[in-house]
C-alpha cells in the first residue's frame, strides 16, 4: 500500500504536469461520476493529507482520491497515451491541451466534492509531517490517548498521525529497538514521533532517499526488517521474524521484527 511519502511524490508529479493549466479533457469513470466533465477547469494544486490526494480546481471543486492497495497515477508526455489494453483500468483522465495527460488507474476511491467540504474526506486524519500545518504535540497526544494499543497498531491508525504505512511502522519500531506489540504506554512516544518525522521527510524530499531506512539505496539493502523474513538481521544476525496479517483485523497487520534487537512482547495468538 502506498504510504504518505509515496502520495506526496505523486502530488508533486501531478503538480509539474497540471498545476496552473486548463484541462482540455477531464473524465471520471467511476460509478455515479461517469460522465462528469472537467474540461475547461484549471488545476490549482495537488495537496496531500496522509495517504489522501486532493486535486483542487478553479471551479470550487476538489477531486479526492485514495490509492489503497492497487491504485496508481501515471503521467504521459504530450502526444502519447496509455496502451489501449489499460483502458478498462482508467478511473481518472486529466489532459492538458498540447501537454501531458495524467491517468489514475484502478483507484478505488474517487470522489468529486466542493473544496469547502474537503474536511468530510480528511477531517478525521491526524497531523501529517509533510504538511505545513504539522503539529507534533497533537500527534503525540493522539497516540498517547491509546495507552493499551500496541504501538504498531497505533501508528498505523491514520487518526493518530497521518502518513505512516506498514513499511514505515516496521522500520521505525526496529530503529527505536521496540517490539511492534509494545503497549503505547511503555513507549517514548515523543522520541518515536520525532524519528518518524525526520525519516518520512527525508524519504519524500531528498533525491535517492525514497523509503531507504538503512542509508544504502541498493536494491535489497534498503530496509532493516521489512520484507526480510528469515534473513539475518543486519545488526545482530538473528533471523528476522514475520507474522502474516490476520484478515479483517486492523490491529493485526503483517509484521517483521528482529527478536534480539527488538525485545518485548510478541503478537498474541489469535482467539
Amino acid at each position: 500500500m502506498p504510504e504518505g511519502d509515496s502520495v506526496y511524490k505523486v502530488a508533486r508529479t501531478l503538480d509539474r504536469a497540471l498545476r496552473g493549466r486548463a484541462l482540455a479533457a477531464g473524465e471520471l469513470r467511476v460509478g455515479a461520476l461517469v460522465g462528469a466533465e472537467l474540461a475547461g477547469v484549471t488545476v490549482l494544486e495537488n495537496l496531500t493529507h496522509g495517504k489522501h490526494l486532493l486535486t483542487r480546481f478553479d471551479n470550487g471543486q476538489t477531486l479526492h482520491t485514495h490509492l489503497r492497495m492497487d491504485g496508481t497515477w501515471t503521467v504521459v508526455r504530450p502526444g502519447r497515451r496509455l496502451p489501449r489494453s489499460l483502458d478498462p483500468d482508467i478511473r481518472v483522465l486529466l489532459a492538458v491541451a498540447d501537454g501531458p495527460t495524467a491517468y489514475g488507474l484502478t483507484i478505488p476511491v474517487v470522489e468529486l466534492l466542493p473544496t469547502s467540504a474537503e474536511h468530510e474526506a480528511v477531517g478525521h486524519l491526524g497531523p501529517d509531517p509533510l504538511r505545513p500545518d504539522w503539529d507534533a504535540d497533537q500527534a503525540v497526544a493522539r497516540l498517547e490517548a491509546w495507552p493499551d494499543r500496541t504501538i504498531a497498531a497505533a501508528l498505523l491508525d491514520q487518526r493518530g498521525m497521518a502518513g505512516l504505512g506498514n513499511l514505515w511502522v516496521n522500520e521505525l519500531c526496529f530503529l527505536r529497538g521496540i517490539s511492534p506489540w509494545t503497549p503505547v504506554r511503555d513507549v517514548d512516544v515523543p522520541a518515536l514521533v520525532r524519528l518518524a518525522v525526520r525519516t518520512l521527510r527525508h524519504s519524500a524530499l531528498v533525491p535517492g532517499a525514497y523509503q531507504v531506512t538503512t542509508g544504502n539505496n541498493r536494491r535489497g539493502q534498503d530496509h532493516w526488517v521489512a520484507g526480510r523474513a528469515h534473513h539475518p538481521c543486519r545488526r545482530c544476525r538473528t533471523l528476522v521474524k514475520m507474522v502474516p496479517e490476520i484478515p479483517n483485523d486492523p490491529e493485526q497487520r503483517r509484521t517483521w521484527w528482529c527478536p534480539t534487537c527488538q525485545p518485548g512482547p510478541e503478537r498474541p495468538a489469535p482467539p
